[in-house]
């Protein structure tokens, strides 16, 4: 092992020396993007003794980092199932996993100094509570490995030269790898850095894209098919349908805004939502505002709260203060085609019925998605079938790597798709070190 590593450390120095006296560097690998994915390919790939450098676009790096997890970046999950995630071939994630594994996670983290914390039920935070932390810890190792890190850098161009170099242009000059990994992101929140050009990278180096389209979103109602009135939370069980067929359940809490619905048990299946409306099928959701009770068990109760001693000389809407959030109620009255100021002393066990179909069952007409500045993730992007799930490799280019959101996977909310940034850049950060270090020889 030692011999090799001097073997390799000659090798770079001799190509490095050569590189100079042309006017360029040769790198093992050029790392285009600074956030999740492309951070850890780095730190990965320099551990494994590759000689890497990192650019980002944008003026600090891993920013996307501190919005995650409500700025305590949930930057893991205990539970691993393969379900919570999307792809199109779930072998494909499931083989990235297997190479860097939540334990994996864990334990890398741990020993930069990110103690874990499990909340939430199988949610991994840092102690600190802090997503910067997270961001800092990765920083503070790409430092210690002396990894190159140039923020601000305007990419141009990425394509492989008549010496099977991978050539970088950017405003101001050239870099040149024998690999590239492309970690650019996707669409969503591009205040942050994803603004698409990753796409544009991957297509010049012959790859196809999965039309991008936003995840983990919130999905705007139609205003004259059961929108709700703003301001309400609420824990409900949330059913999608695409063309009347049932694609997913969720439970969580409802947030209800001016444009539509939200919150996590919209944003796990709002993806699916997303890929249909794209399509231009018919999207609803059916809302459950009291899941903890069958139609029945409810039906009986509503009755009797409205014969009751305490009740029965209220208005059905007084009869209900506390049960239902205020401005839930008359809407709810509304739909079953109850007066609100009736008196709950009147109503009769089918009536009661009726309000309890339309609590358990309340649907609203989807009209769109909000869009990648308000979306978490994107959905999209480099198609699996193009890419070698034990390297990140491409199969098309050889020497070219993907990580993170730039491919089409994604997943739903608690910690998914940074374990997917990690797994999928720690994958193709260690590949670099298998390079050939006779291909680049400049001539």
């Amino acid at each position: 092992m030692a011999i090799w590593k001097a073997v390799r450390a000659s090798t770079h120095s001799f190509y490095r020396h050569i590189g100079e006296q042309m006017g360029k560097t040769i790198y093992d690998a050029v790392i285009i993007g600074a956030g999740a994915s492309g951070l850890m390919a780095a730190i990965a790939a320099a551990r494994a003794g590759a000689d890497v450098i990192l650019l980002e676009h944008m003026d600090q790096a891993a920013k996307k980092i501190l919005a995650t997890g409500n700025g305590k970046c949930n930057y893991t999950n205990a539970d691993q199932e393969i379900e919570n995630y999307y792809c199109d071939d779930p072998d494909f994630v499931r083989i990235v996993l297997e190479k860097f594994s939540f334990q994996d996670t864990v334990r890398f983290f741990d020993e930069l100094g990110i103690r874990p914390v499990q909340k939430n039920g199988t949610c991994i935070y840092p102690q600190s509570g802090q997503a910067s932390s997270v961001k800092d810890i990765l920083l503070a190792e790409v430092r210690r490995l002396h990894i190159p890190l140039l923020l601000s850098v305007g990419i141009r161009s990425v394509h492989k030269n008549h010496q099977k170099l991978f050539e970088i242009e950017t405003k101001e000059r050239r870099f040149y790898g024998r690999a590239c990994i492309l970690a650019a992101g996707g669409c969503a929140a591009k205040k942050t850095g994803s603004d698409g050009s990753g796409y544009v990278y991957a297509k010049q180096l012959g790859h196809t894209i999965v039309p991008p389209v936003p995840a983990l979103a919130a999905l705007l109602t139609d205003e004259d098919h059961g929108r709700l009135p703003a301001g309400i939370r609420i824990a409900c069980t949330a059913a999608l349908f695409v063309d009347d067929k049932k694609q997913a359940v969720e439970r969580g809490e409802l947030q209800i805004t001016d444009y539509g619905i939200s919150g996590i048990v919209i944003f796990q299946f709002s993806r699916i939502a997303s890929k249909a409306l794209a399509q231009h099928r018919q999207v609803r959701v059916s809302l459950d505002f009291q899941p903890e009770l069958s139609k029945e068990q409810l039906a009986e109760y509503l009755a009797a709260r409205f014969c009751s001693i305490y009740h029965k000389e209220q208005t059905m809407a007084d009869a209900l203060l506390g049960f239902f959030p205020d401005k839930l109620i008359p809407v709810l009255l509304k739909r079953a085609g109850l007066a609100a100021d009736r008196k709950s002393a009147r109503c009769s066990r089918k009536q009661a019925a009726r309000l309890a179909d339309q609590s358990k069952r309340y649907e609203v007409l989807i009209s769109g998605i909000k869009g990648f500045d308000f979306a978490q993730v994107t959905a999209g992007g480099v198609p699996v079938h193009e890419i070698d799930p034990h390297r990140m490799e491409s199969k098309k280019t050889a020497g070219l790597y993907f990580a993170g959101e730039l491919v089409d996977v994604d997943a739903k909310c608690g910690g998914y798709n940074l374990q997917w940034a990690w797994a999928s850049g720690y994958t193709a950060g260690i590949s670099v070190k298998e390079i050939n270090h006779t291909k680049g020889e400049l001539r």
